[in-house]
């Protein structure tokens, strides 16, 4: 076991310069949700110049492979990587600045599939010592609901062979180079959007008696779910009620007719989520009738909660840490943000980590979903080698 692991560390070491390199190209080219044409075509000529067998245009421009061992072995672990970019504009000055204006790799997903890459490199050079069968997922529009995950499962990307496991890396730069993160059972947030208009009467604003000031009405009703959210602060469950835009389309003595007000709910319950739901569309009635107004209420279902199986998660933290070493494996706290890959995870046990990426020496420190994200690239070999080795572990459980 210890010759295999040396194995795996070697190969890791070996193919670095080339994971680099695969990063830096989807990053200079990244593309939005549902548009990864470019990136998927790369990834598949790279697979062929492997010699790795994969299907592609998987509910759009997902790609699937299954790497089978040469040695006898009936498991099936699969692991994610997704492919899509933000649109935000990218302010590095790197060599591998994105080429495509107004579109960026903010959220690492051109470090994780890279990884995977990598990951799937290494496995193939070591397929003769390991039985089984790795399922890598290239998963388009992670980042746009109702989520590339939702839609590769209605294609059935997990049958035919269904996996007994999936994993799952992101990025961390709160978290330094070298390291990664792991957390049993809840994890991060379910997340749904909240599109409300709040219908009045508009008109002339010197003439109150003739319009029902939308805009008041619409003061109220944040009112009351700010009260709603102060309520909830009490409750054991974690809840983000958040509201970041609001438009009303008047001026100085013009009243607008609607309001229109979009936020965000997310919460750690599937059940305590349906509540907070009708507690959403309760209050917004009540003030529509105290106002005779008209309030809607859109509540744009996203993500679930993502849970790590505790079993699986603990498996996957005892094999990191022997590839690691325990004191570059941290537990990782709850999170309020969310990701597609809570899908997999409601479907079959899920381990989803974290990479840390953060080097501070070179002021590499800023957040995902900005415009100066970066990584130490020294990462991307921690990302191979450990996922590479998590997955034979498992495979060999």
């Amino acid at each position: 076991m210890n010759n295999q692991k040396a194995e795996v560390k070697s190969f890791s070491s070996e193919i670095q310069n080339e994971v680099i390199a695969i990063r830096r190209h989807i990053h200079a080219n990244p593309e939005l949700s549902n548009e990864e044409l470019k990136t998927a075509d790369f990834i598949s000529k790279k697979l062929n110049e492997w010699e790795i067998p994969h299907s592609t245009k998987i509910a759009g421009n997902g790609i699937c492979v299954l790497l089978k061992g040469e040695l006898p072995g009936e498991k099936v672990i699969a692991i994610r990587g997704e492919l899509d970019a933000l649109p935000i504009i990218e302010k590095n000055e790197v060599s591998y600045k994105s080429c495509n204006e107004g579109v960026m790799h903010a959220c690492g997903h051109d470090v994780h599939t890279a990884a995977l890459l990598g990951t799937l490199r290494i496995l193939q050079q070591l397929k003769s010592k390991w039985g089984g069968t790795i399922k890598a997922i290239f998963q388009p529009a992670e980042e746009k609901l109702p989520g590339g995950a939702s839609i590769m499962i209605l294609n059935g990307i997990l049958e035919n062979p269904r996996p007994d496991a999936i994993l799952a890396l992101h990025v961390f730069p709160t978290l330094e180079f070298g390291k990664v993160g792991f957390r049993e059972g809840q994890y991060m947030a379910s997340c749904d959007e909240l599109f409300i208009t709040v219908k009045g009467k508009g008109g002339h604003a010197a003439m109150p008696g003739e319009y029902n000031n939308p805009l008041f009405i619409s003061a109220r009703l944040l009112n009351a779910y700010e009260n709603l959210i102060e309520e909830l602060k009490v409750q054991t469950i974690p809840t983000v009620i958040a509201f970041g835009k609001i438009v009303g389309p008047g001026a100085t003595n013009v009243i607008p007719d609607e309001v229109k007000i979009e936020g965000t709910f997310r919460t750690m319950d599937e059940v305590w989520r349906k509540t907070i739901h009708k507690k959403l569309k309760f209050i917004a009635h009540k003030i529509s009738i105290e106002t005779s107004s008209l309030i809607e209420v859109k509540i744009e279902i996203g993500y679930p909660c993502l849970v790590n199986n505790q079993t699986l998660t603990s498996q996957s933290k005892k094999a990191a840490e022997d590839y690691l070493g325990k004191e570059n494996v941290v537990e990782i706290p709850l999170r309020m943000t969310s990701d597609d890959f809570a899908f997999y995870s409601h479907e079959i046990p899920g381990c989803y980590f974290r990479l840390g990426t953060r080097n501070e020496s070179r002021g590499i420190i800023s957040p995902v979903h900005t415009s100066t994200f970066d990584i130490e690239e020294k990462a991307l070999e921690t990302a191979t080698g450990t996922m590479a080795w998590v997955a034979l572990q498992l495979l060999n459980s």
